[in-house]
């Protein structure tokens, strides 16, 4: 099939409409390294995915038969994916919506291509079309919102983009859902929303923690826009009956993350022999979940949690970046004493929360626990960026220098999948498990 589409700046062309897993690989070879979504290698290399998921299993929901994961492709929504396709295989069908932008890649889902119970469609959810198409197309009754604009130091570089990613295409999707009946909504948050602790120049670890009825104070552009998103999506549970459910987590690490992060970043750049750029004196701390365990939390939150409830994801695993910096210079065999020949202190982020803190009873009353001790999720996930941290998803050198990659506005007047009254005239897919049929 003919790649067409809209170029960029560096002359990749973009596909037009809803597209499949196969139809994405074939067009990697196009793709210069810069562009990382569309890395290219053997399936036996991205075949290692597989072995990401959580580990949680329910009886099947009565009434859920065909999920719609969006932005099923990045990071957390990929372990879920798998997670879900893998381990409900005879239960649900599984159906991805992604626009593939920097930080999401088609091999965090490659290994899934010849599951017959998955299907992947190219689309944005800021098209209105494309997440109709989906729900329509696939008969979708249960939708988990996980995409979004996740960077906080792109936030305040793009705050507007951010707006129109995480609250209008949040709401694109919710309104979707008010009109084709969906019978649960499931939306992923972040506990940034809470903000910090405001005033608390010494934070005292355990001091505080906020619980799902704490105020909503966030401040930089990202959490704001997420709160945003949860106000818009409150009014439509209150006025419209949108069956949501709200989860809100901790910080994420594990394989398949976007090396833009603090942990993947550094992992690599000590791969490297680089220096680690530490913002500040490395005092800001973050409690952090492995993704399979966030995995099972969202399992078990579709599975048991209420229509009309928020859910913490909540860890004790409180760490400071200077701490990550120390771990992995472990990790990698470096001695403590050599800590500052290895460390580059930088200008911190303008008004850095200093931490987050959440209280997790409520999910924790579900059944849910974390199962990941820190340096156990760490050795895993220093082990996989070691091993696939640059092949996976192509060139990674802007995420190491700190900047997302140029990319395309994919929120243009492209052909959408409802075509001229023929919804496949654009899609390539196959019914069983993504066999790249054309339709014609």
């Amino acid at each position: 099939m003919t790649f067409e589409g809209d170029r960029d700046e560096t002359g990749v062309r973009y596909p037009t409409g809803p597209v499949d897993v196969a139809y994405c690989l074939r067009a990697a070879a196009e793709m210069p390294e810069t562009h990382s979504h569309f890395a290219n290698g053997p399936d036996s290399l991205f075949d290692e995915a597989i072995h990401w998921k959580g580990t949680t299993s329910f009886t099947p929901r009565e009434q859920m038969r065909n999920v719609l994961v969006t932005g099923g492709a990045g990071f957390i929504a990929s372990w879920f994916t798998r997670h879900l396709t893998l381990t409900y295989a005879r239960d649900y069908d599984i159906v991805v919506i992604d626009n593939l932008e920097y930080a999401g890649s088609i091999n965090n889902i490659r290994c899934l291509q010849s599951r017959p119970n998955f299907h992947f469609v190219f689309g944005d959810i800021r098209r209105r079309e494309d997440v109709e198409y989906c729900v329509k197309r696939f008969s979708v009754d249960t939708i988990v919102n996980f995409a979004a604009h996740s960077q906080v130091g792109n936030s305040f570089s793009d705050p507007l983009g951010f707006t129109i990613n995480n609250v209008l295409g949040t709401q694109i999707v919710a309104d979707v859902a008010r009109t084709n009946g969906i019978k649960r909504f499931i939306h992923f948050s972040t506990d940034e929303v809470y903000g910090d602790l405001e005033g608390e120049k010494e934070y005292p670890r355990g001091f505080k923690e906020c619980a799902e009825d704490s105020p909503l104070r966030p401040k930089n552009p990202y959490a704001a826009s997420k709160a945003a998103a949860e106000m818009m999506l409150w009014s439509y549970a209150h006025r419209f009956e949108l069956p949501l459910i709200t989860v809100r987590s901790n910080n994420v690490y594990g394989p398949c993350q976007y090396p833009e992060k603090i942990i993947p970043r550094f992992v690599l750049l000590l791969s490297q022999n680089k220096m680690l750029p530490l913002h500040g004196d490395g005092s800001n701390a973050r409690r952090y979940l492995y993704a399979s365990d966030v995995a099972d939390a969202v399992d078990t939150i579709l599975h048991k949690g209420r229509v009309g409830e928020a859910y913490n994801i909540a860890s004790q695993s409180e760490v400071s970046n200077l701490e990550i910096c120390k771990a992995l210079l472990r990790r990698f065999g470096i001695a403590e004493k050599n800590l500052d020949e290895r460390i580059q202190h930088v200008s911190d982020r303008p008004q850095n929360d200093l931490i987050y803190t959440t209280n997790g009873n409520k999910l924790r009353q579900l059944g849910w626990e974390p199962k990941t001790k820190f340096e156990d999720g760490m050795a895993e996930t220093v082990d996989w960026y070691r091993t696939f941290g640059t092949s996976w998803w192509g060139g990674v050198d802007n995420a190491l220098t700190g900047s997302a990659p140029g990319i395309t506005d994919k929120n243009d007047e492209h052909t959408s999948a409802a075509t001229d009254g023929n919804p496949d005239a654009t899609l390539v897919h196959g019914l069983r498990g993504l066999a790249g049929q054309v339709a014609a």
